[in-house]
């Protein structure tokens, strides 16, 4: 069997983090979902520091724009700016259709920049295609 694949979500909304579980509990690929809420533990736990010094290194994440202590426009750039992390695929994910937000992650790097879906079927389907390009077809680094 194979090891299951660490995901890192970086949300601070409880209800989105719920939905998000619930999607991911009913995929084929085995993941291992963690979960943090600002953007402040966004980085210790990619930065391995703290209390998030034994944390995986995660093969994906899952970031809100909009975050507590540092938004997600920063970890963004701060991720994409560091050779040890900057491979790592980062997929926004936000309530912000406006093309301004959606330019400008891609200016930082963003990988992928997704509208939240509202309620839980439309997560699941989101969550869906997330498994089908990013760990279906997509080949992830192993570092």
């Amino acid at each position: 069997m194979r090891e299951p694949v660490d995901i890192l979500l970086v949300e601070d909304s409880p209800g989105d983090v719920r939905l998000m579980a619930e999607a991911f509990k009913e995929l084929q690929t085995a993941t291992a979902l963690h979960v943090v809420g600002d953007g402040v533990e966004a980085l210790d736990f990619l930065h391995q520091r703290g209390a998030y010094s034994a944390a995986p290194r995660p093969k994906l994440v899952l970031l809100d724009l909009n975050l507590p202590r540092r938004d997600g426009r920063e970890v963004l750039a701060e991720v994409k700016q560091d050779p040890g992390l900057r491979q790592i695929p980062i997929l926004v994910l936000s309530t912000s259709s406006a093309q301004e937000d959606v330019i400008n992650s891609y200016r930082l790097h963003a990988n992928c920049y997704m509208t939240k879906p509202s309620d839980l079927d439309d997560f699941l389907e989101l969550v869906v295609r997330i498994e089908r390009f990013w760990l279906g077809t997509a080949h992830l680094s192993s570092e």
